[in-house]
């Protein structure tokens, strides 16, 4: 293998790795959003920014490392920001309600 392949290789790993952790925290939202029964709990707000600020972290460090490019890093990032911006809409309506 070449350099250049053992480099492809591992992007991809990381890419994939980071894609997983992204999937486990749109699980999460997308649980809350299905149910929302647990209107603005705490807890359950700080498991996901403590689950956002450790991938933007992990992704960080991809990106440092010459693991993942930049641009799919955010990419990464605003999807999931997105995703839960509309759980938090879901969960002022239904507070409303």
């Amino acid at each position: 293998m070449s350099s250049s392949e053992i480099m492809i290789g591992l992007n991809q790993k990381a890419l994939s790795l980071l894609q997983e952790d992204a999937d486990q925290i749109e699980k999460l939202i997308q649980i809350q959003m299905e149910t929302l029964t647990n209107r603005r709990c705490p807890l359950y707000e700080e498991v996901l920014d403590t689950q956002m600020y450790g991938l933007s972290r992990e992704i960080d460090f991809a990106v440092r490392a010459g693991l993942l490019a930049e641009p799919a890093g955010k990419q990464i990032l605003s999807e999931l920001e997105r995703k839960l911006a509309q759980l938090y809409e879901a969960l002022a309506l239904s507070k409303k309600e």
